[in-house]
């Protein structure tokens, strides 16, 4: 029972899991993008800058059939198939991207890049520029130096990437929760540029109560006294202040549904009563402690902030969106609100929505999207 709750809160957690065990078909090569610099929104300039990528499919003669995935906060751009067959793990939209599947690489070219300041820095196959890489001019990691970043500077790099694969215009970006942000901005700042967007479980900007709870998930690792100003590197890391954020990340992005369905008020050890002693913890203590280790294991403290930062900054004014777009949200969603959702979407001429039912609220966007499949293969083949 413990490896099956184990299992549910780590698709949960937005782990690039196949989320049915569905067959694998697809072996994706990791690419890298670069950059010989980029100013950003800001007006700051990075240099060496490289992004990785990947993708299935064929593009068309004249490259129309391009479907952008934009990954979430915790993710990569792993959203489909395998790196290799020995691989235990799928990409987390791996039951919705594929042969035949409801996004179908036999018809589009789909593909998916990281962001820059990606948090896994420690994952294999994950080279994306933040504060953990070197900064050329010092011949160290930029650490705090690192400049501030946007929404919008993520979506202008993978502009220049769209554009160096000779695409003019994208058929769809499609992307959930902080996706869904980069779906919204593809539209704002490239109208041109792209057909039609599905955002999930994201709406058009943050609002006052997300960026205090944005904050609330970087406050461990700025009270860690190794975090040390983000100067850590080569030192000792704040690894339980990072630990911590994960576990506020993973608490706020599910909902009370998937608590009580998945433990219950259960002991973490039956011999040991939560009520006996302070150290004596309940099932959903410690496995959420368990997997937010994990987690942190492959994170960087410093590009979880910057992050947080980003996801903060986003600022996509919904009237301005002109292109055909479909939004799937989660009526239990903790981080974006229904109702709030439901009135900026509102603003969005044109825009038709559906629900995503489930008892993992927020993450009802990487595990329950294909209640919509027929939805969105119909939004897709207009």
């Amino acid at each position: 029972m413990l490896r099956l709750v184990r299992w549910t809160l780590v698709v949960a957690l937005l782990w690039p899991l196949s989320a049915f065990g569905q067959p694998v078909d697809l072996i994706l090569q990791k690419q890298t993008f670069s950059m010989p610099s980029y100013t950003t929104v800001a007006g700051a300039t990075i240099k060496d800058v490289k992004i990785g990528w990947e993708a299935a499919g064929t593009l068309n003669a004249d490259k129309s059939n391009a479907v952008l995935i934009t990954h979430f906060f915790t993710a990569t751009s792993h959203a489909f198939g395998k790196y290799s067959k020995e691989d235990k793990a799928a990409g987390y939209w791996d039951y919705l991207i594929g042969p035949g599947k409801v996004i179908d690489t036999n018809k589009y070219y789909v593909l998916s890049s990281d962001t820059l300041t990606n948090v896994n820095v420690n994952a294999p196959n994950v080279v994306t520029t933040g504060p953990a890489s070197i900064d050329p001019d010092t011949g160290k990691p930029y650490g705090m130096s690192f400049p501030v970043v946007s929404i919008k500077d993520f979506v202008r790099v993978q502009k220049a990437l769209i554009d160096s694969l000779g695409i003019k215009k994208l058929h769809a970006v499609v992307g959930a929760s902080m996706g869904a942000l980069q779906a919204y901005e593809w539209a704002e700042t490239y109208p041109d540029a792209v057909e039609r967007i599905i955002p999930v479980v994201g709406a058009p900007a943050g609002d006052p109560f997300l960026i205090a709870w944005l904050d609330v998930w970087a406050a461990p690792i700025r009270i860690d006294p190794n975090w040390n100003h983000g100067d850590y590197y080569g030192k000792t890391p704040p690894n339980a202040g990072l630990q911590a954020a994960y576990r506020a990340i993973i608490v706020h992005a599910n909902a009370w549904e998937w608590a009580n369905k998945s433990f219950g008020l259960a002991p973490a050890d039956p011999a040991k009563d939560p009520g006996a002693a302070m150290d004596n913890k309940f099932k959903v203590q410690a496995v959420i402690d368990a997997v937010a280790m994990q987690r942190a294991a492959a994170a960087d403290a410093n590009s979880l902030l910057y992050l947080v930062k980003a996801n903060q900054l986003a600022n996509v004014d919904p009237s301005k969106i002109k292109v055909p777009t479909l939004v799937l949200y989660a009526p239990g969603d903790l981080v974006f609100y229904a109702p709030a959702l439901e009135a900026e979407v509102a603003k969005i001429a044109g825009a038709e929505s559906a629900q995503l039912q489930g008892p993992n609220g927020h993450i009802n966007g990487v595990v329950a999207v294909a209640q919509q499949g027929d939805k969105i293969k119909a939004f897709l083949e207009r």
